[in-house]
Parts: C-alpha cells; sequence; structure tokens
C-alpha cells in the first residue's frame, strides 16, 4: 500500500546522483599549485581572522560537548496530527530520576512545549504531577487530581503514552496507576478499562479494522512511515492476525507487505509481492530472513530501501528474545544499502527511535 514509495526512493537517487556530479566536477580536473609562503613575515594572531574563527569553532565544540554530557536522550511518546501516539526522541537533562521526568515531559504546557516537533503535541494534562516508584520491574504512578482533565479521544492515547514511555527503560517491564493515591482499574473520564499492570503487549495505535473475530487473534506490533517528505519518523501499530499464524516474524513480515490501513496517513516501503523464501531461523537473538529479489523494490541494482530496512528491524526487534536482523536475498547475502555500503552484518536495533538522523 506504500505508493509514496517510489517518489521518495526516487528523490533519494536524484540527491545521490547530483552530489556525484558536483564532486567530479570540484576534485576531477583542477590541479593544486604549490605557492611558497613570503620569507621573514610574521603573522599576528590579533590580525588572523583564520585563527579567530577556529579558535572560535573550538569553542563551539567544546561547549556543544559539555552540553551533550548534561543531557540524556529519552523517547517520548506523543500525539502527532493524526491522532497516532509516536515516540519522538528529545535531549533532557540528566537527572537520577529519568523515569518520572520522562513522564513530567509528557504534560502540556510543561518543559516539552519548546521541544515539540512540528505537528506534535503532549498527552497529559496540563498540571499534572506525579510520583514513580519502580520495583520489581513495575512502574506504580500516582496522577495528581489533574491527570482527569483529559478528552474523552485521548483516553487511550494516554495509557499507551505512558505505558510505553516508562517501558523503554530496562528497570520497567510492566506500569501500575493510580490517581491521588487510589489505584486506578478504569480511566476517569470514558472508564476503559485498566489491566493489573501495563505492558507493551497491551499494544498501541491499535488498528482492528479488518478483523471480524477478534477472538481468534493476537496481537502483532508493526512500525509504518508517517510525517510527510522532509520529515518522516515510524509509528508502531499493532494489528491483529489470526492465530492460525504460529510464527510472530512471518505475521508481522506479512502485515508490513499487507501495508498500513488505506484509510490512515501511514505508508509502508514494501512492494505486494515481497515474500519469504523459507521459514525465519531464530537463533541466539538473531532473526535471519531470506526474501525473493521484490524486497529490492523499484532499485535496478541489488539495492534495498533504508525505510523497509528501519520498518523490518523495528517491527521484529518488538519481539522477544530478537535483538538483530540478518537479511538475505534469494540466500545470498549481496544487499547494498541506498548509501552505497554494503549490507554485510545483521542490523541492531537503534538505541533510540526517531532522532531525527535515524
Amino acid at each position: 500500500m506504500i505508493k509514496n514509495k517510489t517518489a521518495t526512493i526516487f528523490v533519494s537517487a536524484v540527491f545521490a546522483s547530483t552530489l556525484l556530479l558536483s564532486g567530479c566536477s570540484l576534485f576531477g580536473t583542477e590541479t593544486a599549485k604549490k605557492i611558497d609562503p613570503p620569507k621573514d613575515v610574521t603573522i599576528s594572531k590579533a590580525n588572523n581572522p583564520a585563527a579567530t574563527t577556529a579558535k572560535q569553532s573550538t569553542k563551539g565544540a567544546t561547549a556543544t560537548e559539555a552540553k551533550a554530557k548534561e543531557t540524556i536522550k529519552t523517547e517520548l511518546y506523543l500525539i502527532d496530527k493524526n491522532g497516532y501516539v509516536v515516540p519522538q526522541t528529545i535531549a533532557m537533562p540528566k537527572t537520577t530520576s529519568i523515569a518520572k521526568q520522562a513522564l513530567e515531559y509528557l504534560v502540556a504546557d510543561g518543559p516539552v512545549s519548546q521541544l515539540l516537533p512540528n505537528g506534535f503535541r503532549a498527552v497529559l494534562p496540563a498540571g499534572t504531577q506525579m510520583s514513580v516508584d519502580i520495583k520489581d520491574g513495575v512502574a506504580s504512578v500516582d496522577f495528581s487530581k489533574e491527570f482527569k482533565n483529559y478528552q474523552v479521544a485521548d483516553e487511550s492515547k494516554i495509557l499507551q503514552a505512558v505505558t510505553w514511555t516508562l517501558t523503554q527503560f530496562d528497570t520497567v517491564k510492566s506500569v501500575k496507576l493510580a490517581m491521588n493515591g487510589k489505584p486506578l482499574d478504569k480511566m476517569p473520564v470514558k472508564g476503559t478499562p485498566i489491566s493489573e499492570n501495563l505492558s507493551r503487549a497491551s499494544g498501541i495505535n491499535i488498528d482492528t479494522s479488518d478483523v471480524l473475530d477478534i477472538t481468534n487473534t493476537k496481537p502483532v506490533t508493526v512500525y509504518y512511515i508517517g510525517g510527510e517528505e522532509g520529515s518522516y519518523y515510524y509509528v508502531p501499530v499493532t494489528r491483529r492476525v489470526s492465530n492460525s499464524v504460529k510464527d510472530n516474524v512471518v505475521a508481522a513480515v506479512d502485515e508490513l507487505v499487507k501495508g498500513p490501513n488505506q484509510s490512515s496517513n501511514l505508508v509502508s516501503d514494501f512492494m505486494p509481492k515481497v515474500k519469504l523464501l523459507e521459514t525465519p531461523k531464530v537463533e541466539n537473538g538473531k532473526v535471519t530472513l531470506n526474501f525473493n529479489d521484490s524486497v529490492y523494490g523499484s532499485f535496478k541494482e541489488k539495492v534495498i530501501s533504508q525505510h523497509l530496512l528501519d520498518e523490518l528491524v523495528l517491527s521484529l526487534t518488538e519481539q522477544k528474545g530478537i535483538k538483530e536482523v540478518s537479511v538475505l536475498v534469494k540466500g545470498k547475502a549481496e544487499l547494498v544499502k541506498e548509501d552505497g555500503k554494503k549490507l554485510t552484518a545483521p542490523v541492531t536495533r537503534p538505541e533510540k527511535v526517531n532522532t531525527g538522523s535515524f
């Protein structure tokens, strides 16, 4: 269902070609001439703009490095302009209570206000305060009374955003919610039920549009492409797949090939004819996939789309026990990425998602 894929790839190809042509004109025919510097010349630092610029540049780099050491990149699950709950990686001040700080950055009119990407908004009501206690893998969150001041349409999104923001941390596997010291078994506005321990298994951006009998299905979370040219990002979507599909890796690949719902604003870089030629092999945290050559998409050479690779790796590493992905085409590992580098090693999940330079 991607049908924006061709345009994206075409632009990338044209850009790459432009760089190559520029490189030829700059370095292909010019011959550098050696010039002996005048003798007995003293260069004053005060009158040397180059030295001043270099010094300023060094100071700037040092300041940037110092600032980076004072911050920590954290995934905040925010709401985009289409209503999807999406991770955005933002540099926040280092603190000993990073989980609590992450939730504070989900509050409207809070510290995240000046850092929000275009089209995104915070998910928790303005003025919401909270305490967070993490023990034995469970993050217990107690919200202030302002927590209930949200719009009905945001109820499930709040549950998802809080759960996925907290479970990015290794010490948190599940979440419990309370308000004013009282445990919540349902949300305070519409009454959406809250399971005893919320986890990523509960899903995110849940799509049941094509499901007739949900009781005979299971959840699989995959990543599609959202945003627009120049500011693409990856959106996790939980689809319901038939229990008859025993292999969850196969189920995820099938959903990527199938593509997002037609009414969504999302796309996939997988062509409809992409197929697995054999059952995926999972061993020691690595899954090996053998595709047909349709995985190349519109590329004539053995080039794999970076978006396709990112979708695949993000989707499969959401599954328990999978840490890296190895891609073969017709049994051979001869792929080349769009940047011209060979894909010779398995690909691991990035430390953070949607950093602006994925």
